[in-house]
């Protein structure tokens, strides 16, 4: 599906492109679309764009021991990835995951989680970015993720 960046890439577009874009499977997932960050602020130079994403706790998304599975949290930062970037380039454009590497630090169980994404560097052909994913329940780090993107 190619589509042309838009004028206006807010969170009203971002959460289209979740809904319209994503394999079904990723919508089971329950991922939301809580903040957008795109314009920097004034004196801020070590400012990146990115995206604040949310999945929704639910047993569905449990292994044996009501722990959340790392698949789906992969899942949850890989598209949180996808969501930033596409805030940075301001607009939809095709890409696709060329690698991610995943620490995992601590389970997370019985609660949200969300998914800090910032892109490191947009380019032209390659982009990379790292998420950190935290417990909503108590805002502490589950997992970091480096990735890169090849831009289509």
């Amino acid at each position: 599906m190619h589509e042309q960046a838009s004028v206006t890439f807010n969170i009203d577009e971002a959460r289209r492109v979740l809904g319209d874009v994503f394999a079904p499977w990723v919508q089971d997932l329950g991922l939301s679309i809580e903040s957008l960050d795109h314009e920097p602020p004034l004196n801020a130079p070590d400012w990146q764009p990115g995206a604040m994403l949310r999945m929704a706790f639910s047993e569905r998304l449990c292994r044996n021991g009501g722990v959340v599975c790392g698949q789906a949290l992969m899942a949850l930062a890989d598209t949180a990835m996808v969501i930033a970037i596409l805030a940075a380039n301001r607009g939809y454009r095709p890409l696709t995951t060329v690698d991610q590497t995943t620490h995992f630090m601590r389970a997370a169980a019985s609660a949200d989680v969300l998914a800090d994404a910032r892109v490191v560097r947009l380019g032209r052909t390659m982009s990379f970015g790292r998420v950190t994913l935290l417990s909503a329940a108590d805002n502490k780090p589950v997992a970091m993720v480096s990735s890169a993107f090849a831009m289509l």
